[in-house]
């Protein structure tokens, strides 16, 4: 191997639910020497502005997509003469072969290698055989897939009869059923930030409510024992250091989800996935509207206080607009929400597809309680999961919340 190597730096995928990204500014020029894990750009999604790392060093030699650019994930932004022993900890997307839009892409699923060709247009369409050529969008080919959709069942209204996204069932209804379709004078109206988060969470929300079988419990946790282990934690600590019970919280959800991998991974392509660490996504809301979900890496191996410091910069830098994408291009296996002391006192959430779990907390307040057979005020704070039934049945959720509860009200083992 030479001391050096050109090595192309491409759009990685930062969120389950991002297909393309624009490069809002480049952070580095031509002929700059550069470091692994070095922010090099920022890009747009949907949902929020991201800055991007290499996961490579070495020499900038070509900077391929301008500034103010819209790419698909896995076009190549730059390229790099990178020193050829330095690895970077995980393979980047390959680079996208056209910029063509994806509904426009059509590839064949061979399901005989003598039927090669494209399928008749819908009106004559021939009846589907066992054995024929599916054309689909890839778009298409990977929701049906996260659905348990088979192809060969659908009717594509695309080029000769390919199968778009809008030809799967429940999105074809949600498009069939809209209350204010869009009128020529505002389509080309460029969106808010906030229009634009909204309607990804519209997006993902509607196939979570249309495709996923919620199962739904909650548990009322008694956190006197929490409140006063932090007390105690926090009396000799500086503020900016001083944990608070979202921490726990979600330290809490980690280390359950741990125990009890069932609810910790994903459904994808019909069957349950089990996660291959415990990444617990947070729910994160913003000032103008909308969240986003920044992802804790290996949560149940943070400790407490990195916990709660990643959850203070998580609010912080997310409120300004902009993460990390080291916590956003990673596959999360469970979610927390968590309302706040201004919340309200119960949450009932959509599960984050393709996840099958979220737990969700409300507020934590003073309730009547029962100890050793007398009445008493306790701080109380309503947790819920919401479960897909598809994986997992309420038998094994009842057991995640209380073992939810019972790490809780250990807190000295968090």
């Amino acid at each position: 191997m030479t001391d050096t190597e050109l090595f192309s730096y491409a759009m990685p995928s930062l969120g389950a639910d991002m297909d393309e990204g624009a490069v809002i500014e480049w952070l580095v020029e031509v002929g700059d020497t550069v470091e692994r894990g070095q922010v090099v750009a920022r890009v747009e999604t949907e949902k929020s502005d991201i800055d991007i790392e290499t996961w490579r060093g070495g020499t900038v030699a070509e900077i391929v997509v301008g500034a103010g650019e819209t790419v698909p994930v896995g076009t190549v932004l730059m390229h790099l003469h990178a020193n050829g022993a330095e690895h970077g900890p995980t393979p980047l997307p390959s680079p996208a072969p056209t910029a063509k839009p994806r509904e426009e892409i059509s590839f064949p699923l061979e399901r005989d290698n003598s039927s090669r060709g494209p399928r008749p247009a819908p009106a004559d369409r021939a009846p589907r055989v066992p054995h024929e050529t599916v054309w689909a969008s890839p778009l298409a080919r990977r929701l049906a897939g996260e659905r348990g959709i088979a192809l060969l069942d659908i009717d594509g209204t695309g080029p000769g009869g390919a199968i778009r996204s809008s030809d799967l069932p429940e999105l074809a209804a949600l498009q069939a059923h809209s209350d204010h379709p869009p009128t020529a004078a505002h389509e080309n109206e460029p969106r808010s930030r906030t229009e634009r988060i909204r309607s990804v969470i519209a997006v993902r929300m509607a196939r979570s409510n249309a495709e996923i079988p919620h199962y739904r419990l909650q548990y009322d946790i008694d956190l006197g024992p929490l409140t006063a282990h932090l007390s105690t934690v926090n009396a000799e600590r500086p503020i900016g250091e001083r944990i608070v019970p979202a921490a726990a919280l979600v330290r809490a959800v980690a280390l359950t989800a741990q125990r009890h991998p069932e609810l910790n991974g994903t459904w994808r392509d019909g069957r349950f996935r089990p996660g291959l660490a415990v990444n617990v996504s947070v729910a994160i809301s913003l000032r103008g509207g909308g969240l986003v979900t920044p992802t804790i890496r290996h949560a149940d191996d943070v400790t407490l206080d990195e916990t709660m410091r990643l959850l203070r910069e998580f609010t912080t830098v997310a409120r300004t607009g902009t993460l990390r994408s080291e916590w956003t291009a990673i596959t999360s296996s469970i979610t927390v929400t968590n309302l706040g002391d201004r919340g309200a006192d119960l949450v009932h959430g959509l599960i984050s597809p393709p996840e099958v779990a979220l737990v969700g907390f409300g507020r934590i307040a003073e309730r009547p309680m029962v100890v050793d057979g007398v009445v008493v005020a306790r701080p109380v704070v309503i947790a819920t999961l919401a479960a897909d039934h598809r994986a997992t049945d309420g038998a094994i959720g009842s057991r995640f919340l209380s073992t939810l509860a019972n790490t809780l009200q250990h807190p000295e083992q968090l």
